[in-house]
């Protein structure tokens, strides 16, 4: 009998003392640089860019400390996001746009970049109508990527009923090209590139021209977050604005900050930043309702949230 009393009073003892812990690591006072993180979360691609530079120029006594989160597949990383995992992402602004359609609280404050999508198709196809029965490779469903195919296809007369549009991580996309897998794809920089340094394809199409001045990723921050460390959200935007201007000045710093964080030889990355850049990020009502305009042509989305409620204007400088 006594030794099941001991018992229970040592399982008491030692629930007491887990919580006394759990207490004093979720109420034990913040350092000064815990209380200026914010956790960014981004895929290793020329469209978080400005995401790598506001870390690169962040300094010891600046009002920002960014810690950067890798991700290897959009849907992990807007899964993080929405939870409020990350504080904020570089991610596709389709994806920012169908989470506040679906009653997430997600906000955008700027761009990730203008330009730099790219449409790559294999050397035996000459036109749009050559792809018919083919198979043609897109990131995500929700992208611009997606957008831009389908306004390809509409200008030539053609569907996706006549084309077959597959999902398929960019990584992957120049050697199922190389392979014929698929006849072509449109993707985000560096992977058009990379499949123009192996020779495996050509430019195709110009995204401008199917859809002008378009527009791709964004920052995006977790609701609560902007909330409860709006000053904190507001001092990254600005950090990160200030970066996509210092990358615009400094073409070198471009090639190398890329090279920290991306593994590709020199040349594509070279090759991929001639197509992209990082001066004007606002995301404008003009380039919202653009973009909402284009979601709702090919059923992207149904309710269309309003500019206020996906752009956070409080959050720029």
């Amino acid at each position: 009998m006594k030794k099941t009393w001991y018992l229970i009073i040592g399982v008491v003892l030692l629930v007491i003392g887990c919580i006394a812990y759990g207490y004093h690591e979720h109420y034990k006072p913040k350092t000064a640089q815990e209380l200026k993180t914010v956790r960014v979360a981004y895929l290793p691609i020329t469209h978080a860019l400005p995401v790598f530079a506001t870390k690169e120029l962040e300094t010891a006594d600046g009002p920002v400390h960014v810690e950067l989160v890798k991700y290897g597949s959009w849907p992990e990383l807007m899964d993080a996001l929405n939870t409020g995992k990350v504080d904020a992402a570089a991610v596709l602004v389709e994806l920012g746009v169908k989470a506040r359609e679906q009653g997430i609280d997600v906000r955008a404050a700027a761009l990730g970049h203008t330009e730099g999508n790219i449409i790559i198709v294999n050397k035996d196809i000459n036109s749009v109508q050559d792809l018919k029965g083919k198979s043609f490779a897109i990131p995500h469903k929700q992208s611009t990527q997606k957008v831009l195919v389908d306004c390809m296809l509409e200008e030539a007369g053609l569907s996706e009923k006549d084309v077959q549009i597959v999902e398929m991580s960019p990584p992957e996309m120049p050697s199922a090209l190389s392979v014929g897998q698929i006849a072509g794809y449109s993707v985000a920089e560096p992977f058009g590139s990379l499949a123009l340094e192996m020779g495996t394809g050509k430019v195709f199409e110009d995204p401008d021209h199917l859809w002008h001045d378009n527009i791709c990723c964004a920052l995006v921050f977790n609701g609560q977050f902007v909330d409860e460390h709006h000053d904190l959200a507001k001092a990254f935007t600005k950090a990160y604005l200030d970066a996509g201007t210092y990358l615009d000045e400094h073409p070198k710093a471009q090639e190398e900050i890329s090279s920290k964080y991306m593994k590709f030889n020199d040349q594509v990355i070279e090759r991929s930043l001639k197509v992209i850049g990082f001066k004007d990020l606002a995301l404008t009502e003009d380039r919202y309702n653009a973009l909402v305009h284009h979601m709702t042509h090919i059923d992207l989305i149904k309710k269309v949230p309003s500019y206020s409620e996906f752009v956070d204007t409080s959050l720029l400088p």
